[in-house]
């Protein structure tokens, strides 16, 4: 039933409350406490005095529920049925402004969780053409892919497609060249025989944990566990490597070391 077909309807000796809660869609307790409230009383009593809404009492219903439905308060609700003109256009103009920004509110927090799958289905979200532009000729896009084929149903990898989803092309040429210096500063110290346990290998050490730290919290034990993956598994020790000759195991001998220092017995460390 339309609005107008509705206040049409009512008959020249008003509608009950019933009828009238009928007609605008409401409940009859919902009427009480309009009526109660001053908000939109019926005009006529029945002389068993029962209310009675005539047109014009629909129609202000109407109107209430209409406000209602925009989420006024029904104090803001009585003063712009009440208001002249130009008061009530005011008012109006205010509420579509809110409305109007909470439907950009939702439209952020929409494209946000649309980054957030994107992040967990692909990890990063660059384009393959991107990926080798920031991460290196020697970049794979084929390698996010992998990862999350065995690690995505772990907590890492939801904290790295949090991470990722907030993270654009320059926040990832920044951690490309952290990763790019600390790889540097690792050779340059395997090639001067920093030996393992030395502040200056604890330190790097430490470097590496939090740049690996960058995709997702990495505890020292967890640190050791990753270590011990740069050695037997021949993608990492090939990568390591490739960078500098022995340079996997040196980096998992200093991991090792520090995690001792730090209280973690690598030989019983697990992935927690």
């Amino acid at each position: 039933m339309t609005y107008a077909s509705a206040t049409d309807a009512v008959p020249p000796d008003g509608l009950t409350v019933g009828g009238a809660a009928s007609v605008v869609g409401v409940t009859v307790r919902t009427l009480h406490h309009w009526d109660g409230l001053g908000l939109a009383c019926p005009s006529q009593r029945t002389a068993g005095g029962h209310r009675l809404y005539d047109a014009a009492d629909v129609a202000r219903l109407h109107r209430v529920r209409l406000y209602r439905e925009l989420g006024l308060p029904l104090a803001e609700i009585a003063a712009l049925l009440d208001a002249p003109a130009d008061d009530a256009e005011e008012s109006l103009r205010r509420q579509r402004d809110e409305v109007r920004e909470h439907l950009a509110r939702l439209q952020r927090s929409a494209d946000a969780l649309d980054r957030m799958i994107e992040a967990r289905r692909s990890g990063v979200l660059l384009s393959p053409e991107e990926q080798v532009r920031i991460f290196g000729e020697q970049w794979r896009p084929e390698w996010t892919a992998e990862a999350r084929e065995r690690w995505g149903d772990g907590e890492q990898w939801a904290q790295y497609a949090e991470r990722a989803a907030d993270r654009g092309p320059e926040d990832w040429r920044r951690i490309t060249a952290d990763v790019e210096a600390l790889h540097h500063d690792l050779a340059v110290a395997l090639r001067a025989g920093v030996p393992p346990g030395s502040a200056t290998a604890n330190d790097l050490a430490e470097r590496h944990r939090a740049s690996v730290g960058a995709y997702f919290d990495c505890t020292v034990s967890m640190h050791v566990c990753l270590g011990r993956t740069y050695v037997t598994d021949p993608g990492f020790r090939s990568f390591y490597d490739d960078l500098e000759p022995g340079l996997a195991t040196w980096l998992r001998d200093i991991i090792d070391a520090n995690a001792r220092g730090r209280g973690v017995d690598p030989e019983t460390a697990v992935w927690v």
